[in-house]
């Protein structure tokens, strides 16, 4: 009998990991941190480990680097869970020998049961670990996780668990009250230290929804969940970008979470359809900055200079959202914006300015022109990917059925 550690501090995450393994013929044990870990991985000698990355106190690549260290497990198939979005770490993690890099937030357990049958059957033989930093770059099948689709189209339907679990589905409403209770707090408090502590919080509890979400089938809660992680840790690691434009673009996440917690019986049923962004900015940088955003969430765009262009675009073909620049020769981005509106095409598409002009004046006009909301330059790359999945994933959603009288 095969024999699998698992090192996640998400009980209920492991738990299921464990009860399918077992299913399968395995003999599973749990560890909950990184150094209880690495004491069961001396005692327990499993023929693989499946390691969470994002760990309390020991990252999963410091794990990593200790086991590897040991002669012993040079080749050990260590398969790690990572956010899709925290490229860094993930490259760090290829660095520190993993055997795979999978995304937790559109990973099921039928394909990781697969990945693992198949590393256990090589008998890690093509570890990374096993090859120079300079063959990883070249031989791996990819610098990060396949990035969390809402449907994708290569996943056949028997891939996804369609029956989510009643207890995930029943801890939907306390998550989204504890959500919002802590960003209640993290508004409210007055210095580093309290944000510090309320954001670290979040990051936990949206962490473990994504692995939840994602076992269960429920993709598009999976894929926000994902995005939103990676912000708050980033706010959490450099609290000094936590500002008005920052807490605003999380609050709007965990508003959208509540839809998709709401409207999770229509969700992630065939497959959605492609989306396009229009961004128009003058500034070369700050276009591509941008583009750039997007790019991170697998978000295709087209990006223009000129404002009259960009009119001319919106009135020969729609798109499904558009980040304006306010300050641009020719036409500002509230003119723009205004005339767009008048589009039959563009009546409602979502409008974001992004802009370095962040005073109340501004805010009003913004709204007066027909504008959804506002970014503040300089603007961190996730934090304008979360806003971008909001406005694309909501506009995915179907429009409830009206109840016949």
């Amino acid at each position: 009998m095969k024999k699998i550690l698992i090192i996640e501090d998400d009980q209920i995450v492991a738990n299921i990991y464990r009860n399918k393994f077992s299913v399968e013929g395995f003999q599973v044990e749990i560890a909950s941190d990184g150094p209880s870990g690495l004491e069961t991985l001396r005692s327990f000698q499993p023929d693989a480990v499946i390691l969470d990355l994002m760990l309390p106190g020991m990252t999963g690549v410091e794990v990593m680097k200790k086991v590897r260290a040991l002669p012993e497990y040079q080749k050990l198939p260590i398969i790690v869970f990572s956010n899709t979005y925290l490229t860094n770490m993930v490259q760090e993690a290829w660095k520190a020998g993993a055997t795979k890099c999978l995304s937790k937030a559109n990973c099921t357990p039928k394909q990781l049961i697969e990945v693992v049958r198949n590393s256990v059957a090589s008998n890690g033989a093509t570890t990374t670990a096993a090859m120079p930093a300079e063959s990883q770059a070249k031989s791996s099948p990819a610098p990060h996780p396949e990035p969390p689709q809402p449907s994708p189209a290569h996943r056949r339907p028997a891939d996804i668990q369609t029956n989510p679990s009643n207890s995930f589905l029943e801890s939907l409403p306390a998550t989204l009250t504890s959500l919002r209770t802590l960003l209640q707090s993290l508004i409210k408090a007055e210095d580093e230290t309290g944000r510090a502590k309320q954001i670290h919080e979040m990051y936990r509890r949206i962490h473990g929804l994504t692995s939840n979400a994602g076992f269960n089938g429920m993709l598009t809660i999976a894929h926000m969940a994902d995005a939103l992680e990676a912000l708050l840790k980033e706010l959490y690691e450099k609290p000094k970008n936590i500002n008005a434009s920052t807490l605003r673009t999380v609050a709007s996440a965990v508003d959208f979470l509540a839809i998709l917690f709401e409207r999770r019986a229509v969700l992630d049923q065939g497959e959605k359809p492609a989306t396009n962004v229009l961004v128009v900015d003058d500034e070369a940088i700050s276009r591509r900055a941008v583009t750039y955003a997007l790019e991170k969430a697998k978000i295709k765009c087209v990006a223009v200079e000129d404002p009259q262009v960009a009119y001319q675009l919106l009135a020969e073909k729609p798109f499904d959202l558009v980040f304006l620049d306010v300050d641009m020769p020719g036409m500002t981005g509230y003119e723009l914006c205004s005339k767009l509106r008048n589009l039959s095409a563009h009546k409602k598409t979502p409008v974001v300015f992004v802009t370095g002009l962040n005073d109340l004046e501004s805010r009003a006009n913004s709204m007066v022109s027909g504008g959804n909301d506002f970014i503040a330059k300089p603007f961190l790359f996730i934090e304008l990917a979360v806003k971008a999945l909001v406005y694309l994933l909501r506009g995915q959603i179907p429009a409830p059925k009206k109840v016949a009288s």
